[in-house]
C-alpha cells in the first residue's frame, strides 16, 4: 500500500436526522477519536483505518464519507482549474469508475450543481484518466462535492451500498425497517445486551436479529464489500486482521420474534442464519392475541407494526393497536415498550404511557417516531 499524501482528515459519518446523538453516543463508545454531532451524522478525525473501522463496526452509520479536500472557488472557471489541479492519484486508482455529486448552497456563487459535475469528471478523466460512470449504480468510486460560502468541500464516499444493508437480509417481507433505525431505535431505549428481547410484529426479523448481533459484539458489516476497497489506500491484509482481532462473544439465546404472516417467520429464520446468529433467535408464526411474555428476567418489547401508509387500513389497525396495548399491559408487566410508528393516532390507541417521543426520522418517505415506555 501507498499512502496517500493525506493521512489525517475529517471523516463524516451521515445518519438519518433525528439519529445523530444516538450515533455520537455509539461513535463515543467504539472509541473514534474527537466525534462532533452536527446536522445529518457525526464528524470525527483520523486516517484510512478509522474510514475502514467505522465502515465494519458502526451500526447507526448508513454512509462513511472521508473529506480529503477542500479549496475556494467564485466561478466555475476557478473549480475547473483547482479540480484539475487536486492531487486524485493519491486517492484513486486506474481502472476504475467515477462519478461526482455536487450539492450547492444559495450563499455560494457556484450554485449550478450540474455544470460542476461536469468541470469535475471532465478533470478527473483528462488528468487522471478514470472512467466516469454514466449511473450511479455502475460506479466504482463516488466523489461526493459540497459547495457551501464558496468553499468546496471534496469527500471520498467510501461505504458503497448503503449501510444498513448488512449482507444478510435477502428475503424481506412488506416495509422492512432499516438496520440503521433498528439499531439506534434500540439504543434510544437503553437495550442492554443481557436482556431478553421479543417483537410480537417481526416482519423478516430485523430487530431480534440486530439486537442478537449487538449482543454478541458483532461486527455490523463483516459480510459485506465495500467502495474502499477500490481506493489506493485500501490495505486488504490490514483489514482483514482488523477483522480477525475483533472480540465476539456468543449472544445469549433470548431473541424472540412472532409473526402471523409464515412466510414472514420462514424469511426471518433464514436471515438470522445467514446472520451467524440462528442459535440466539427464536422465530415463530403466532398471533398477537397468543404473546405471552418469556419466562425469566424481564427486557425490552419492541416493535414496528404496520401504519396507515404504509401497509393495511387505518381503522383496521386501531383495532391492532388497542390489542397491543392490552397484551401488553395485561402480560408484559415490568417490561419497556418501544413502538415505531408514522401515525401518533395508532400510538395512543394502545392506550400506553408513552413517556418519550422521539422528533421524526425519515424513513420509506414518511416521517417515523419512537414511542417509550418506562416499565409497565
Amino acid at each position: 500500500m501507498t499512502e496517500p499524501a493525506v493521512s489525517q482528515f475529517e471523516i463524516f459519518l451521515v445518519t438519518l436526522p433525528g439519529l445523530e446523538d444516538f450515533l455520537l453516543a455509539e461513535v463515543r463508545e467504539q472509541g473514534f477519536k474527537k466525534p462532533k454531532a452536527i446536522s445529518g451524522g457525526v464528524l470525527i478525525q483520523g486516517g484510512w483505518p478509522e474510514v475502514w473501522r467505522a465502515n465494519l463496526v458502526l451500526r447507526g452509520a448508513s454512509k462513511v464519507l472521508a473529506r480529503v479536500g477542500e479549496f475556494r472557488a467564485h466561478h466555475l472557471a476557478q473549480l475547473d482549474k483547482h479540480a484539475r489541479k487536486f492531487p486524485w492519484g493519491d486517492f484513486l486508482t486506474p481502472g476504475h469508475s467515477v462519478k461526482v455529486e455536487v450539492s450547492t448552497n444559495r450563499k455560494s456563487e457556484i450554485y449550478h450543481s450540474g455544470a460542476a459535475e461536469q468541470r469535475f469528471e471532465r478533470a478527473i478523466s483528462e488528468t487522471f484518466g478514470a472512467r466516469i460512470a454514466e449511473r450511479l449504480e455502475d460506479t466504482d468510486i463516488l466523489v461526493k462535492v459540497r459547495i457551501a460560502r464558496n468553499l468546496v468541500i471534496v469527500s471520498l464516499e467510501t461505504s458503497g451500498t448503503a449501510l444498513h444493508k448488512r449482507g444478510y437480509k435477502q428475503a424481506m417481507g412488506k416495509a422492512p425497517l432499516r438496520e440503521t433505525i433498528a439499531a439506534m431505535t434500540l439504543r434510544a431505549c437503553g437495550y442492554k445486551r443481557t436482556e431478553p428481547l421479543v417483537d410480537p410484529m417481526c416482519g423478516s426479523g430485523t430487530y431480534p436479529i440486530e439486537a442478537a448481533e449487538m449482543a454478541g459484539n458483532l461486527m455490523a458489516g463483516r459480510e459485506r464489500s465495500y467502495a474502499f476497497e477500490h481506493l489506493k489506500s485500501y490495505d486488504a491484509e490490514a483489514v482483514r486482521t482488523m477483522k480477525a482481532d475483533w472480540f465476539t462473544r456468543t449472544p445469549p439465546a433470548h431473541f424472540y420474534g412472532y409473526d402471523q404472516n409464515a412466510g414472514a417467520v420462514e424469511a426471518a429464520k433464514a436471515n438470522a442464519a445467514r446472520a451467524g446468529v440462528a442459535e440466539a433467535c427464536h422465530f415463530a408464526v403466532q398471533p398477537l392475541s397468543k404473546l405471552c411474555a418469556p419466562e425469566g428476567p424481564t427486557g425490552l418489547v419492541m416493535v414496528n407494526p404496520p401504519y396507515g401508509e404504509r401497509i393495511g387500513n387505518k381503522k383496521a389497525l386501531l383495532g391492532l393497536y388497542r390489542e397491543f396495548g392490552d397484551v401488553m399491559q395485561a402480560r408484559f408487566k415490568g417490561w419497556r415498550v418501544g413502538l415505531v410508528t408514522s401515525d401518533d393516532a395508532l400510538a395512543q390507541a394502545t392506550n400506553l404511557d408513552w413517556t418519550n417521543i422521539s422528533p421524526p426520522i425519515p424513513h420509506g418517505g414518511l416521517k417515523i417516531k419512537l414511542y417509550q415506555t418506562e416499565g409497565l
